[in-house]
């Protein structure tokens, strides 16, 4: 018989329904019977024992918040009569919980370039980074000529990253924008870059070049547009001509899959995220971490609810305390803005099946997995240690997506139940919640995790993503890039001169 209700956890008070049910649809759990009081969508909860005014309601074994009301068994659970227990900041204690993963060494590789500086990309495409806004309209005149000239033979793809920063931001907005800009100069994915700046902005050139430390001067080159007598899209393409001879010569070789860099995000997420798609990446990103590889979780708000069961899997008390640190920064960002902690769920969340931040956070931080915290990273920082790290930046899809890619994700693995087409700067793939949205938006979709509930077991299923994710990595091309829809956005807390 087709199941239609799932129990996540021993200790629920609610099971999530598989498929749009009736009022009067009986829900058979835990050697009871529970009559549905309302017609419940696909991926919301219901009740399955009487609740007091007050009382918190459980789902992945943990509180979602509270009833506002007293609730009956079989009654319809929603931000109606649900309501967050999150609050402001909280003092932690760390009890560690030492779980080994017992995955075995599968000896995988993948075919990636091979960088000068021991790196890997799994892209070589040739990129034009404004230091400033002001040159967007350069940059993209320049990458629409090479690529008119060249048709990106030998090379994956020629792009600019325009953004609207680089001048009238002060110190902290100010580093952030050079941080990440500096990240994706430095980025494997690029066989080559030009820095395109103006020349008077607050980012100004020759100290963002020293920004970049130790680079491969062959291959990153720098084009002050004000400094120019006469065209500067001529003397921009000039440049650009050299560094596509020397991208194209790039060759694709064999490398280990401990080389591997993913993001782990999620977006318009829904009921069945937590059920289908979030632990599919979690499987993934333990698997990755087992072979020596790296998985990266961001989104610090939508942790909210679930940052102990994170805190607690630091390796050493040092972790915990910059974990502690990267959860009450992002709080006390809130609320210095007068705004609560706990109101993120979107109407598309909502419409989907997640009523408060809770229900959202432990439905969001399965896209880790089990495996331990080996590092903690502050927003526009780069990776210095393999296996799951944690990284600052805020829900916003874009944003944190573009902060992933600049910690040095090699691709984004983008978990989603309501869908959208969008890309960073590496290969954005998205991973479906559900049946449904995998078959409508077939045009956005790289992978069906509902398969999980159409009856396909979790180690099959992984397999199949394991297969998928390497083979992206080694060239195939993710759908936000068969659609060319890529991008970036920084992240922006202060004043705008």
């Amino acid at each position: 018989m087709e199941q239609k209700f799932l129990k996540i956890n021993p200790a629920d008070s609610v099971v999530v329904c598989l498929q749009a049910a009736k009022a009067g649809d009986v829900v058979s759990v835990d050697g009871k019977e529970v009559v549905l009081l309302q017609d419940t969508p696909a991926g919301h909860k219901v009740l399955i024992s009487d609740k007091a005014e007050g009382e918190d309601i459980i789902k992945y074994g943990y509180p979602i918040g509270h009833a506002r009301k007293a609730l009956k068994a079989g009654e319809w659970v929603n931000e109606n009569n649900l309501k967050t227990n999150l609050s402001g900041k909280l003092e932690y204690t760390y009890s560690p919980v030492n779980e080994k993963l017992t995955i075995p060494v599968e000896n995988r590789t993948f075919m990636a370039y091979e960088r000068k500086n021991g790196e890997v990309g799994i892209r070589n495409e040739v990129w034009i980074v404004p230091t400033v806004g002001c040159v967007n309209g350069i940059a993209e005149k320049l990458a629409e000529k090479l690529r008119e000239e060249t048709k990106c033979e030998g090379v994956d793809a020629i792009y600019t990253w325009h953004h609207n920063f680089g001048c009238s931001q002060l110190s902290e907005d100010h580093e952030s924008t050079r941080k990440v800009l500096r990240d994706i100069c430095l980025h494997p994915n690029a066989g080559a870059v030009l820095v395109l700046s103006l020349g008077c902005e607050n980012n100004q050139p020759k100290d963002f070049m020293e920004m970049l430390g130790d680079y491969d001067q062959d291959r990153v080159k720098l084009l002050v547009t004000q400094e120019v007598d006469g065209d500067e899209v001529e003397a921009g393409m000039e440049i650009l001509r050299d560094l596509y001879a020397k991208a194209k010569q790039d060759k694709r070789t064999e490398v280990p899959v401990s080389k591997l860099r993913v993001g782990l995000k999620c977006g318009g997420s829904d009921g069945f995220s937590g059920i289908t798609a979030n632990p599919l990446v979690g499987e993934f990103s333990d698997w990755l971490v087992a072979q020596g590889g790296t998985s990266i979780l961001t989104e610090v708000p939508e942790m909210f609810g679930a940052e102990t069961i994170l805190m607690n899997r630091c390796e050493t008390p040092q972790l915990f305390d910059e974990t502690v640190k990267l959860i009450n920064d992002f709080k006390e960002y809130f609320l210095s803005h007068g705004e609560p902690v706990g109101e993120n769920p979107s109407p598309g969340n909502k419409a989907g099946g997640i009523s408060t931040l809770e229900d959202k956070a432990l439905g969001c931080t399965q896209k880790c997995g089990r495996a331990p915290v080996s590092g903690v990273l502050g927003y526009g920082d780069r990776l210095k240690v393999n296996g799951l790290n944690l990284l600052s930046a805020p829900g916003n899809d874009l944003v944190a997506a573009t902060a992933l890619a600049s910690a040095g994700c090699h691709l984004v693995l983008f978990t989603t139940g309501r869908g959208t087409p969008f890309g960073s700067f590496v290969p954005t793939m998205k991973i479906a919640t559900n049946p449904s949205l995998a078959q409508r938006k077939a045009n956005w979709i790289d992978f069906n995790a509902g398969q999980l509930i159409e009856g396909k077991d979790m180690l099959t299923l992984r397999n199949e993503f394991i297969d998928k994710i390497l083979a992206v990595a080694s060239g195939e091309q993710a759908k936000n890039e068969e659609n060319g829809y890529r991008e970036i956005s920084i992240f922006k807390n202060g004043v705008t001169l």
